[in-house]
């Protein structure tokens, strides 16, 4: 076993520290605030190679490992969770799907521009389209129809929830096209949002992650060809799932990156507030609290390691990554709590960021896939 970073890794982990005190820090408070959506930061992430990052390159990726995406993803989230949750959509749950399901003419017209963030000077992103009003947790309960019309299908119903939703230039959509093959009558198809029928509603007014754009879409009689399809009839729920297990991976990789920042954030306060005559870290109820961070912290990177891990070695990674994100979701929100308590009263104003952090943590208990979901995920594996 080898628990050292390669120089190519520590790079990685570097220019992706470096951009999120440059890039990300500045103004992270008024976007949170007025709910602004980072376009400047992910179009210099797109720069970075950042927005495709293991996307083989021809297809305009990076060919970066899933560990070198594990460590850009902790750095980003430490000072803009709604930064890097955009970037994890894109590369986890979009690029991933298409590089990995899609036909060659799929790849050569989405996942080229995709990967590479911008298209034609503008920003180029997906966004994955499966929660709906009823069909959360539940993902086969999809109300979402396209009908078979032979050379198109006529796709109607409503997204909920879709991170990347007004920003995004093409859509992932799971749709049913045979009711009564429940979850194998499930279809994933590629939709433009440009396409006649697409409606985007409004931007969610959200607890965390406020920067990111959040919206439910509407499909009304919109026309979707047939080679717009990704895979073989009704192996749209399949897509979901296999997709979802590596977002998962993204998603622990974020909480992971909250945790630390509240976690650095915490230290360095306990370094300088003093009371009753000396510095908090010299205090043992801060002390203690700050080697729980500590800890929980490497057990949530070291399970998330393990899953960028799997998944490079082409093993299955759905339960490793189902245990990183659920245990690195529950430690950053336990850590962020505790970052406030230790901030005092400076943690409940906005300057000190804890406050921020905290909200934004709760988001990865809950989006692709609840803490509850991905305790069923390993119950069942274990209980084989």
């Amino acid at each position: 076993m080898q628990f050292q970073f390669s120089e190519e890794h520590l790079m990685i982990q570097k220019a992706a520290r470096d951009f999120a005190h440059a890039e990300c820090l500045p103004g992270v408070i008024e976007r949170d605030e007025h709910q602004k959506f980072p376009k400047e930061q992910i179009m210099k992430l797109a720069e970075l190679g950042f927005m495709g990052m293991m996307v083989n390159p021809q297809y305009g990726g990076a060919g970066m490992d899933t560990i070198s995406y594990v460590l850009a993803m902790e750095e980003i989230s430490k000072i803009d969770a709604s930064v890097s949750v955009c970037m994890s959509v894109n590369n986890s749950l979009v690029c991933w799907g298409l590089e990995a399901y899609g036909t060659e003419e799929q790849k050569q017209k989405y996942l080229t521009p995709l990967a590479q963030g911008k298209k034609d000077g503008e920003l180029y992103t997906g966004a994955f389209l499966l929660s709906e009003p009823e069909a959360g947790s539940d993902a086969t309960s999809q109300r979402t129809i396209a009908e078979d019309k032979g050379e198109h299908y006529v796709l109607n119903g409503t997204k909920n929830w879709i991170t990347n939703g007004g920003t995004a230039s093409i859509y992932l959509v799971m749709a049913q096209t045979d009711v009564a093959k429940g979850s194998k009558g499930i279809n994933a198809f590629i939709v433009e949002k440009s396409w006649a029928g697409v409606t985007v509603g409004a931007k969610e007014n959200k607890l965390g992650i406020r920067g990111s754009d959040t919206h439910s879409i509407s499909f009304s009689d919109v026309k979707v060809p047939k080679e717009n399809r990704i895979g073989e009839d009704g192996f749209g729920f399949t897509f979901a799932m296999r997709t979802l297990s590596g977002g998962r991976i993204g998603i622990a990789s974020q909480a992971l990156g909250i945790a630390s920042g509240a976690y650095e954030l915490s230290l360095k306060y306990s370094k300088e507030r003093k009371a009753f005559g000396k510095e908090i870290m010299h205090h043992q109820a801060i002390q203690f609290k700050l080697a729980d961070m500590a800890t929980r912290i490497e057990a949530a990177r070291l399970l998330c390691l393990k899953a960028a891990w799997d998944k490079d070695q082409g093993q299955d990674y759905t339960v490793s990554s189902s245990m990183a994100k659920v245990f690195a979701s529950e430690t950053a929100m336990w850590t962020a709590v505790e970052a406030v308590q230790i901030h005092g009263g400076y943690g409940f104003v906005k300057e000190y960021h804890v406050e921020r952090l905290m909200r934004d943590a709760k988001i990865t208990q809950i989006y692709e896939g609840t803490s509850e979901v991905q305790r069923i995920v390993i119950s069942r594996s274990i209980l084989k």
